[in-house]
């Protein structure tokens, strides 16, 4: 069974592993690749498959896809 983006927030440990991610120099690269491309070729991509795709760490495409899942869209 695999965890959705929700219940990896919860864990004690999340904070430390977004710190981690945010430092990484090509996160935001990476994170505009997959808001721009990646989700609109696969908008239901898993983190799995993400960072296979991308050769990423899982925890890199975990941190990105939680974070995209959480931006709003401003209604016109």
């Amino acid at each position: 069974m695999h965890m959705s983006l929700e219940e990896y927030a919860k864990e004690r440990l999340w904070p430390i592993l977004i710190e981690t991610v945010h430092a990484l120099v090509m996160y935001p690269h990476h994170k505009a690749y997959i808001r721009e491309v990646v989700l609109h070729e696969k908008p239901y991509v898993t983190p799995t498959e993400l960072a296979a795709r991308l050769k990423v760490p899982l925890g890199e495409a975990l941190v990105i896809l939680y974070e995209l899942s959480n931006e709003r869209i401003p209604e016109s």
